[in-house]
Parts: C-alpha cells; sequence; structure tokens
C-alpha cells in the first residue's frame, strides 16, 4: 500500500488502538479458517502458511519471522511512523493467530465458506489497517521499493511474487484447496477494491 493512497487526516490514540486492535482480530480469524482449512493466501501471510504447512510450525511465529527484514525498506520508503504501527500490528496478527485456537473451536468448516469468509475477513482487517494509517508489511513494501529504487512496477513484482507462491502451493496443497485459495483471494481484494479509494473515506475526528 502506497504511503500517497493512505488517509492523512489524524485519528484520535484511542481510535487508532482500537482500530488496530480490531483489524489484527479479524486477519487472525480469517487466518485461522484458512489454517483449518489449509488454504493459501498471498504475501508474506502466505509465506508463513506454506512453511507451516511444510514443517509443522507456527504459524504467528514464522509470520513475525519472515516480516523482520522488510522493515528497514518500510522506514526508508514510508517513514518511522508507518514502519512502527506495521510492526506492533505483525505482532498482534501473529499473537492473536497463535491465541485463536484457544478461543474458538471449529468442529466442521466446510472448505469454501472458509476461503470466502477467511479472504473477506482478513480484506476488512487489512482496510481497517489501511484507514489508519498501518499495514501488514512484507512483500508490498519491497514491491514499493524496488518501484521506487528501479523504476519496477509495484504491482507486477507483488503479482509475481504471489504467483510463485502460488504455483509452490501447486506442490504442497490438493489442487482443489489451491483453486478455493484463489477465490479467496478474489474476495479479499474485491474488499480493498471496492471499500479504499482515494476521497472514500476521510478520518475526520
Amino acid at each position: 500500500m502506497d504511503p500517497q493512497e493512505l488517509p492523512t487526516d489524524p485519528h484520535r490514540f484511542y481510535e487508532d488502538l482500537l482500530a488496530m486492535l480490531l483489524g489484527t482480530l479479524f486477519v487472525a480469524l480469517g487466518v485461522h479458517f484458512y489454517t483449518s482449512a489449509t488454504l493459501l493466501t498471498g504475501s508474506t501471510a502466505g509465506m508463513a502458511l506454506l512453511l507451516q504447512y511444510g514443517t509443522g510450525g507456527s504459524f504467528g511465529l514464522l509470520f513475525f519471522l519472515i516480516n523482520l527484514p522488510f522493515y528497514a525498506l518500510a522506514i526508508r520508503r514510508m517513514g518511522w511512523n508507518f514502519t512502527l504501527r506495521t510492526f506492533v500490528a505483525i505482532g498482534l496478527v501473529s499473537l492473536f493467530s497463535e491465541l485463536t485456537g484457544d478461543w474458538i473451536a471449529i468442529d466442521h468448516l466446510q472448505p469454501l465458506y472458509a476461503a470466502l469468509m477467511g479472504g473477506s475477513l482478513i480484506g476488512l482487517g487489512m482496510l481497517v489497517l489501511f484507514r489508519h494509517r498501518t499495514s501488514l508489511g512484507g512483500i508490498n513494501i519491497l514491491a514499493l521499493f524496488l518501484q521506487q529504487r528501479y523504476g519496477w512496477r509495484a504491482g507486477y513484482v507483488q503479482l509475481g511474487i504471489d504467483g510463485v507462491i502460488l504455483l509452490v502451493a501447486f506442490f504442497m496443497l490438493p489442487l482443489d484447496r489451491v483453486v478455493l485459495s484463489v477465490f479467496g483471494a478474489l474476495a479479499l481484494n474485491m474488499i480493498i477494491a471496492l471499500n479504499h479509494k482515494p476521497g472514500r473515506y476521510l478520518g475526520v475526528s
């Protein structure tokens, strides 16, 4: 997410805090749906899910560690304020994704529902974070850095990396789960595309 596309109007501290808690809880619940149904998403969350499926490791820990190298780029590209908010948001998603399994128990989860609802929850969570000048870091920061440094189109970079994640998934997950993951990605991106537009939201307090 380019900082120029983020709202500039200030929120009160408690508004930012509540938004960060709500947004990260939404994302963590969406990730829980995905892990319960063995589904996949893109960016660093997708990398963490693939590593979890391949190694049996903890999504929360893997997600937190994968994002560490991107903070240096975030400081250069987006500044300290945005980077610190992103660091906290990633830490909360990592924590909540570990705790969600203790908070709820899912005996049955239809995979298509998991894909669409999980993607929608992640999209809603990201939307809340975007509107309070926060992100979940990762590949988006790298894509923006490469665009600024080398002129590579950020959208193409992110699409290419997500394509590699999807390609790897074909060798690790059943075909139907990969296809369902694509539906989840469509739901996620439709929520962002329809609701996060310049001028649509003003964070006036």
